[in-house]
Order: structure tokens, then sequence, then C-alpha cells
């Protein structure tokens, strides 16, 4: 049995996911942006509802993971009140203009977050050099990366997965995601060695976590 981190974009699959197994949810809006930060109503009504860790999406937009100085600093504001809140984590990931792992602006929100754990997320795939990279997020201060293997999916990042987790050893997770689905999980763990998986759920195309493959994803 797997531990489960369910990426929920609405109330909904987020309800679905506590109902139906998952570990952990990290909790966004903007399903077709990859993930932004959700609103913070949302997060209220969910921390009342449910019981399992969440973790926040601290992203103020889609697209690129440079961020200006007034959204660095909507960032900080949303992080600071997010926490007021009662969630148990938070996910973000910021690069510089080359690509690479923005060294203070990522350990200035993971200090802001303290003693709350953060996930260092997918913009991983998109930095160059993934040892050099995997050294400045530790060194940042995450618990977690999220990510593919810098391919786009599990599958085709499987070799590099199995790399991350070695290097890593225990000093930070390697969360398996993009791509992942209760029909490849049970291979990219017996390949990666890796113990924590992340997954949408969303097997039709919609926008709502399905409960059956939630229950698939944790018992395969």
């Amino acid at each position: 049995m797997s531990k489960i981190e369910i990426a929920c974009f609405n109330p909904e699959s987020a309800i679905i996911a506590f109902k139906n197994g998952a570990d952990r949810i990290e909790l966004c809006d903007g399903l077709s942006e990859g993930g932004t930060t959700p609103d913070f109503e949302t997060v209220k009504e969910l921390r009342a509802e449910i019981n399992i860790p969440i973790f926040v999406m601290i992203r103020p937009r889609g697209g690129d993971f440079t961020y200006s100085d007034p959204e660095f600093e909507q960032m900080k504001t949303d992080l600071t009140y997010l926490k007021s809140l009662g969630v148990d984590g938070f996910v973000f990931g910021i690069l510089d203009v080359n690509d690479e792992v923005n060294f203070v602006q990522n350990k200035t929100l993971v200090e802001l977050a303290n003693p709350l754990p953060c996930t260092f997320h997918r913009a991983f795939d998109r930095a160059q050099d993934l040892e050099n990279s995997l050294e400045k997020v530790i060194g940042c201060g995450f618990k977690t990366i999220l990510t593919s293997g810098q391919k786009p999916n599990v599958s085709e990042g499987k070799e590099n997965l199995k790399k991350l987790v070695e290097l890593a050893g225990r000093r930070i997770e390697i969360l398996m995601g993009g791509g992942l689905r209760s029909t490849n999980i049970a291979e990219i763990r017996e390949f990666t060695k890796a113990g924590y998986f992340h997954s949408s759920a969303i097997t039709d195309g919609g926008a709502f976590a399905s409960a059956d493959e939630v229950v698939a994803l944790k018992n395969s």
C-alpha cells in the first residue's frame, strides 16, 4: 500500500480524496494552469471538514516559475495568511531567469512557513542540472520535491526518479508525480523504490478526482 497525495483543484475533489483514503491533499486552483493559489474561503471551509494534512499551493499565476518583485511579495503575503488558517504545509517553487533554483527567494518562503514543511513543486522539472538542483532545494530547507524526473511524465522519467531517490537518501522525500495513475504506480514504485506518490486522480478528462481511482492508487 502506497502513501498517496491527491492534487485537488476544487473542494469537491478534496472531499472525495479525503473520504477515499488519501494520505494528504495538495490544494490548489487553476487546473488549466497546472495549479495556482486557492481561494482563502475554500481553504477555511475544507480545513473544518478534513482532518488529513492539507498542503496549499503558493503560486500567483500560471506560466513560468520566475516571478516579479510584486508577485513574490504576493506569495509571501498569501503564505502568511494561509498559515494562520491551520494548513499543514505549502507547495511552491521559484526559478531564476536562467531556469535555476532561486535559492534566496525559495529559502525566504521556507523560513516564513517554518515550522510547517514545504514541497518544491514541478518547477523542479524545468530546472537546469538534476543533481545541482536537488542540492539547492535541500539547501533551501524543503522537505519534499514533487517531480516527474525532469521528463513529461513519471514513466518517461523513471530513470531520473530512481537516481533522485538514491541521491536524496533520507535528506528529502522524492514525491513521484506527473502522469501517475493506478495503472502504472506499481511499476514506478518497484523501479524507483519511492514511498510517496502524487496524482490528481482525474480519469475522465474532467475537473474532479475519481473516488475509484483514489482507492485504486492507495491499494495498488
